[in-house]
């Protein structure tokens, strides 16, 4: 494994809770239309993602070919813009640090369901009792995290 791709990972974790947060403040802005807040933010994305394709080049080709393609496999567009919505939604009222806690439990835990049945395409990676044991330890570190502050002090006096 290529050890850059590691930081290039989390930075995209840290961009996700950034357009959380940014998206949330959009909607505030214009009236708290979630629904037009994540229209913007998915244009914005889309004009920036056409610009560096065609600063590439060869997009012809790819555009081509995508209406040959099962339409099951463009459903990732429709499940990012409900994941942004969503955030938009959620964020106001339960917070980044639920939300993202939330998204990032339920990312692991269907993305390690995808690795062991290489569901999708995806490459099989068994579900080991070690990595099932770790699962389970960043879902309990997850919940602290996310549930701390709602969890009663002890007294130890």
């Amino acid at each position: 494994m290529n050890a850059i791709l590691l930081p290039i990972a989390f930075g995209a974790g840290i961009a996700v809770a950034l357009q959380a947060a940014l998206n949330s403040q959009l909607a505030r802005g214009i009236g708290g239309d979630s629904l037009m807040a994540s229209l913007v933010s998915f244009t914005i994305g889309a004009v920036c993602l056409l610009i560096v394709t065609i600063f590439r080049g060869g997009i012809a080709a790819p555009l081509m070919q995508v209406p040959a393609q099962p339409l099951w496999t463009l459903l990732g567009g429709a499940l990012g813009a409900g994941a942004v919505v969503c955030y938009v939604l959620l964020a106001p009222g339960i917070g980044l640090t639920m939300l993202l806690g939330l998204a990032v439990a339920g990312q692991l835990t269907a993305s390690m369901i995808i690795d062991h049945y290489a569901l999708l395409g995806a490459m099989a990676r068994p579900v080991s009792p070690t990595k099932l044991l770790g699962y389970l330890m960043m879902i309990a570190g997850l919940a602290v995290f996310v549930m701390g502050d709602r969890i009663p002090k002890a007294s130890f006096t």
